[in-house]
């Protein structure tokens, strides 16, 4: 075991050398994760063209107050039923739901004792998207009163509840009652000899001008999102950005491998007293020491800096492991692509683009198509970002990560032991 220590010892100092080859392993990855976690954090955060749902009756009060909402140009309206309304505010698939009572007194709401209340449920920590609801909203109420006061019929008909409300009214005197019904009977005569000019001349008449004039009853509601999916940009690039840092570690150490061999250092291990078994698991265990170390350091990095939080720390430390044991056997198999450095360089760096294109590290997975999404399921890379986002945000149990940490650990003993089997044979 002391032997297999001394040459993995050996292979990191060679890395850590290497300035060059060191950018591409640690400089590189961090890079990819600040260019795309800047890219991902400019978007969101705009309060247009939000997706609520209007909860309400299929009353015409309802219906105009719902056509209102949904002619806003910054509004996306689904009608729903209030239980799937908060589930999905909740779940974060919708900003809020705007839930719609009409009065219920038979009032037009002039002088009428109710008002329709309104309810918006949204999560309380955004502020901006709820100040921006609360003005549209109340932009609706009055649009849905101006439309009811230019429909003269309509207005017509709701004074003559009114005077049928003046006479069930217990607070108000008699007095009061006779000067409203002088009001109210004064209106509906203009109304009426309006009703007959607007049909001559086809134009909107003074009733437009009518107004309730009051506040619409709005209460916000709280409704706690439920934090099933990331918190910020960064959970989502520094997984993706991962990836490269494990493929510079594969490529490093694959070529390493091809130039102990094509100078002679390989050979020259091998009459030292120690087997070949030992000169091949010291480099998987160098590799391995590699990925994960440098995989967990820029990771820290992120967690420090960038405030991505972790979801399960076992689970975080098994999805590293075993995608360091995958890139260790990737490593072993693409250095015996060819004799050369040049040819395994090539081939390399070839197979481990097609790889990172398909599997999430140029493009993350929740924003790949859904073809793309199947073509990813053969690259290790899909593997090893789901398993480290399923630590991170997705909120994977043990059995979650079963299909993604098996996955790699195959590829790894696969490719490790093709590449040893090869090696022997050709070396011999």
């Amino acid at each position: 075991m002391s032997a297999v220590l001394t040459l993995a010892l050996k292979d990191l100092r060679l890395l850590w050398r290497d300035r060059f080859g060191l950018f591409w392993v640690i400089a590189f990855p961090l890079l990819m994760a600040l260019f795309f976690g800047s890219i991902f954090s400019g978007q969101g955060g705009s309060a247009r063209n939000l997706k609520v749902a209007f909860v309400g009756d299929l009353g015409q009060e309802s219906q105009a107050f719902h056509d209102a909402l949904a002619a806003s140009e910054a509004l996306s309206v689904v009608r729903l039923p209030m239980d799937s309304a908060r589930g999905l505010v909740a779940r974060g698939k919708l900003t809020a739901y705007v839930q719609f009572a009409p009065d219920t007194s038979g009032g037009f709401g002039l002088f009428s004792a109710g008002r329709p209340s309104i309810e918006v449920g949204i999560d309380p920590s955004r502020t901006a998207e709820a100040g921006f609801l609360q003005g549209i909203v109340t932009q609706a109420y009055f649009q849905r009163m101006k439309s009811q006061m230019s429909d003269l019929t309509q207005t017509r008909g709701s004074i003559d509840r009114q005077m049928a409300l003046l006479d069930t009214a217990s607070d108000v005197s008699p007095d009061e009652a006779e000067i409203y019904r002088k009001f109210l009977g004064s209106l509906d005569t203009l109304l009426a000899s309006a009703e007959t000019g607007s049909s001559d001349s086809g134009s909107v008449n003074e009733a437009d001008n009518y107004s309730p004039f009051q506040d619409p009853d709005i209460a916000f509601v709280n409704v706690i999102k439920e934090r099933s999916g990331p918190r910020s940009s960064w959970e989502i690039t520094f997984p993706q950005s991962l990836q490269w840092c494990l493929i510079g570690c594969a490529a490093a150490f694959a070529l390493s491998i091809v130039v102990e061999r094509t100078r002679g250092t390989l050979l020259r291990l091998r009459v030292a007293p120690i087997s070949r078994a030992h000169i091949l698991a010291g480099k998987g265990l160098a590799c391995f020491i590699a990925c994960f170390g440098i995989s967990s350091l820029l990771l820290l990095f992120g967690i420090l800096v960038f405030d991505v939080r972790v979801g399960s720390w076992p689970l975080l430390v098994l999805a590293l492991a075993s995608a360091a044991i995958a890139f260790v056997g990737i490593m072993m198999l693409i250095s015996v692509l060819g004799k050369t450095e040049q040819a395994v360089g090539g081939a390399g760096w070839a197979v481990l683009l097609v790889f990172s294109m398909t599997g999430g590290g140029m493009i993350p997975l929740m924003a790949m198509p859904d073809w793309m999404v199947t073509v990813s399921h053969i690259s290790p890379v899909k593997w090893s970002v789901l398993a480290l986002e399923g630590a991170i945000w997705r909120d994977f149990g043990l059995t979650d990560m079963m299909l993604p940490v098996g996955l790699l650990l195959g590829v790894g003993i696969v490719g490790f032991t093709a590449g040893v089997l090869v090696m022997m044979r050709t070396s011999d």
